[in-house]
């Protein structure tokens, strides 16, 4: 149909959906609800909504007068704070690529990411600048750096945005423009680029404050526990912004400091992986008697699976939890924990069963399991059998930043890498990776089950399962644990363990005791690390 039929029919506006939008939606409707920042030194800094907007166009005029043009991308590498939120709609409001950089990667993986993505401008917080120091050789493409916190060693954001009036225009252009770029964690091969758009942003953040996702609102009282530079931080900068909730960032993760924010700003829910809510409760445990913030109502976690205990404990207490699965590739959300239609008539036990999952997708998210041996069939929503997870929608990546080709297959499904099945209610199990799920004759193993089996020993701290050669089975599960302090056990004692808890088959041929198993940069067992110290694993040097 014509543009002009469609007028002569009637027409709807053309409004652009730009992220832009999201921060003046909250200066203009929600101006004075507060951003509240706890630095690392302790000290904390409150400015509101439209104190954001004001400094982000302020840091649009600055950076204009550096010569950053639309397209240039802006690296951030920062803990969370109001500054660093004020970065994400500043280098938008220029037409720039907003880029936000994990200072826990390691340096080949930072000299490769900032020099693939040609990042132009570096603003950082001091507690990185040894980072910045040693790795300004090494990346030729940054002219500029700015301290989000400090006058040392580079000038201070406040200064270089302090002669800036705030009087300027957003950059205008089209809703399909890149915004943002995050990379992925690059467990095989480099990190790659996955590179989002103001459209797909904008959708994001509008299932984001939906009642199965985050469910936020203006009365909301968020804690985002996630890093800024993970993921997105799960979309939670523009969300916020959309629901003109209220923010209280902290620049540390201490269990301490959290719970003594919580307490102090009313938090009304927050998000992090199940680490952070782990320290949390050990604090409460400590020194408050147990008793978890009275205010914080909603748990959303993420990253890896919380302990069902975990769970328990929280449900107990009466809070909402919330378990959400995604990666940068979906950026992140693809599903969340939300209440199935029956939840009132299920039992307690049935609901944390429930909630230990991976929940449904919102709108916007289409997921199916196809066979791990034939990926042109698709498996039965029957929550038994498993396959190799599947993703498409308006969020998901297409092609990886600078790629030659598209990430996807026939129908625009998205290979996430990762194991598992669908119940008939749409609930996602998610039981491995499939680069990590075990085959031993012929059968499938979850190394993720069986850790978190093993993690139920007792005097098992960590544990990491990895498929090693078998030159009778193909494959055998090699489990690898890390002992708790103090604690002592042996390999039969964790065999006999888990042959009453998973099937006979699974149970490992052998046990390996470290004092260290290796991560990534973003805190994830390194199985590739693993299967490389025990390439040459003997089973028959078993005792």
């Amino acid at each position: 149909m014509t543009q002009q039929r469609r007028q002569t029919l009637g027409a709807m506006q053309d409004w652009k959906l730009r992220v832009t939008h999201l921060i003046d939606h909250a200066a203009r409707e929600h101006a004075t609800r507060e951003i509240v920042s706890r630095w690392a030194d302790g000290s904390e800094t409150r400015t509101n909504w439209a104190g954001i907007r004001h400094d982000a166009l302020r840091m649009t005029q600055a950076l204009r007068k550096l010569g950053v043009q639309p397209g240039d991308r802006i690296a951030t590498l920062a803990m969370n704070h109001h500054r660093h939120l004020v970065s994400w709609y500043g280098a938008v409001g220029v037409g720039g690529i907003l880029h936000t950089l994990n200072p826990r990667l390691f340096d080949d993986q930072l000299e490769y990411i900032v020099n693939h993505a040609e990042d132009r401008v570096m603003l950082f917080d001091r507690q990185w600048a040894p980072i910045v120091e040693r790795m300004k050789p090494r990346w030729p493409t940054v002219e500029h750096y700015i301290c989000f916190d400090s006058s040392e060693p580079a000038l201070h954001f406040e200064e270089w945005i302090s002669g800036e009036d705030g009087n300027a225009e957003w950059h205008d252009g089209d809703e399909r423009d890149p915004c943002m770029l995050c990379y992925t964690s690059g467990t095989t091969g480099n990190p790659k680029g996955v590179l989002y758009e103001h459209r797909s942003t904008m959708l994001h953040a509008l299932s984001a404050i939906s009642p199965p996702v985050f469910g936020m609102d203006c009365r909301s009282v968020m804690l985002p526990i996630v890093p800024m530079f993970h993921a997105a931080s799960w979309g939670l900068p523009w969300a916020g912004a959309a629901a003109g909730a209220k923010f209280v960032y902290s620049a540390v993760n201490d269990g301490a400091v959290l719970c003594d924010l919580m307490n102090r700003e009313k938090v009304t829910c927050s998000a992090g992986v199940p680490t952070v809510w782990l320290a949390l409760l050990q604090h409460v445990d400590a020194h408050n008697g147990g008793e978890i913030p009275p205010s914080l109502q909603t748990i959303v976690t993420g990253g890896s699976a919380m302990p069902r205990a975990m769970i328990e404990r929280f449900m107990r207490a009466g809070r909402r939890v919330a378990h959400a699965w995604g990666m940068t590739e979906t950026s992140p959300i693809g599903t969340t924990g939300a209440e199935t239609w029956n939840w009132d008539e299920l039992s307690f036990d049935e609901q944390v069963t429930v909630k230990a999952m991976q929940g449904r997708p919102p709108f916007g998210v289409e997921i199916r399991c196809v066979d791990l041996d034939d990926p042109e069939k698709v498996l039965p929503r029957d929550g038994k059998t498993a396959g190799a997870l599947q993703v498409r929608g308006p969020w998901i990546v297409k092609r990886y930043f600078k790629a030659e080709a598209d990430a996807v297959v026939a129908g625009q499904w998205f290979d996430t890498g990762d194991v598992g099945v669908i119940h008939a209610d749409g609930t996602l199990q998610l039981t491995d990776r499939t680069k990590d799920v075990i085959k031993s004759g012929g059968e499938w193993i979850s190394s993720v089950e069986l850790e978190n089996a093993a993690i139920g020993h007792s005097a098992v701290g960590e544990a990491a399962a990895i498929g090693v050669y078998h030159p009778k089975w193909d494959e055998r599960p090699l489990l690898v644990v890390v002992k708790k302090p103090g604690m002592e056990c042996n390999q039969e004692e964790i065999r006999s363990f888990l042959s009453g808890v998973v099937a006979k088959w699974w149970v490992p041929d052998a046990v390996v005791f470290v004092d260290e198993i290796p991560h990534t940069g973003t805190g994830k067992i390194s199985k590739k690390d693993l299967r490389e110290q025990f390439r040459d694993f003997a089973w028959d040097k078993v005792a």
